[in-house]
């Protein structure tokens, strides 16, 4: 029971950690929208929240994220960029955690099948919600915008979480031992 406790603990201080990194990683690029979209910045506390404390708190950390930096910092704007921000980190989170989890050791392999998958599943429900939450405003969001905005212009945030997330997630194992 003891140890469960402090499982839970350690989870919950590193998920804090993680979700202040993410509100403060954006303004390494100075706010600038057009760079935090090709870096992504909160992408990479969100997924290294989902490896290391597990998809649930990569889920809660990913939908708070946009909020609380719409709130503190004025960015994104609340409406609707960081509702559909929140539910792509949401899932972001969620799958990198869940599949992760589900391998019995670490294998750098493995990870970048989860990094991938969770990516994927992340640019599709921004998609989705962007698609919608525009539709709702009468804005067209088609494929062309879909392709360009969640892959093209992205590439650069992308290539980014395939180094820093595992050269992390190694160094972190590498500690452990």
């Amino acid at each position: 029971m003891r140890s469960l406790t402090k499982k839970r603990v350690t989870a919950l201080v590193t998920a804090a950690m993680l979700l202040a990194l993410g509100l403060v990683l954006p303004s390494l690029v100075g706010n600038i929208k057009e760079i935090g979209d090709s870096l992504l910045p909160m992408h990479l506390a969100v997924m290294l929240c989902g490896i290391l404390c597990g998809g649930w708190y990569g889920l809660g950390t990913g939908l708070m994220m946009p909020f609380l930096r719409a709130v503190f910092f004025g960015m994104p704007p609340l409406y609707p960029n960081a509702v559909w921000m929140a539910l792509e980190l949401a899932t972001y989170g969620l799958v990198i955690g869940l599949l992760y989890a589900r391998g019995k050791a670490y294998r750098r392999g493995y990870l970048f099948f989860c990094l991938v998958s969770s990516m994927l599943l992340g640019r599709v429900v921004w998609g989705i919600a962007k698609a919608v939450l525009l539709g709702i405003g009468g804005k067209p969001f088609g494929w062309q915008a879909f392709f360009v905005g969640g892959f093209i212009d992205a590439v650069p945030g992308l290539l980014l979480q395939l180094v820093l997330i595992p050269l992390t997630v190694e160094l972190l194992e590498k500690r452990k031992k």
